[in-house]
């Protein structure tokens, strides 16, 4: 996902607490049920102040946690947005059928949430820290 954003409204570093308080930022292989390298998260930064304090947030991160961090802080290089289709699926009244059967979009995504243990794995890691849980 690429963010863009006013520092005026919102800092860099808040944007980084924010996404590594909301996702396995320990599991390399992935993310929840999503396994494999197109699935693993990571930061790309925009010169040397983004790297610099991206990195900054990913070692304190690593220190509340007690152990390593496998998002990667990379350079940033084209962006390539997603098909329509992922966009704001989440929130989407689609239909599409799921294993489940047949289901909006935005029950799809509800029950993949709950199934793959999004929150759960969320809240283990960072307790009250934890962001964007239910």
């Amino acid at each position: 996902m690429k963010i863009t954003f006013d520092p005026a409204r919102v800092s860099y570093d808040r944007i980084l607490q924010l996404f590594l308080h909301s996702t396995d930022v320990v599991g390399g292989g992935g993310q929840f049920c999503e396994r494999g390298a197109s699935y693993r998260s990571a930061i790309f930064v925009n010169g040397a102040e983004q790297n610099a304090v991206a990195k900054a947030a990913v070692a304190e991160a690593s220190a509340a946690l007690g152990r390593p961090i496998a998002t990667p802080v990379l350079a940033a290089g084209t962006f390539w947005p997603a098909e329509d289709y992922h966009q704001d699926y989440y929130r989407g009244q689609d239909m599409v059928l799921t294993r489940r059967g047949p289901m909006t979009q935005a029950e799809a995504y509800a029950f993949y949430r709950k199934a793959c243990g999004r929150d759960r794995r969320v809240k283990e890691l960072w307790g009250s820290q934890a962001e964007f849980v239910k």
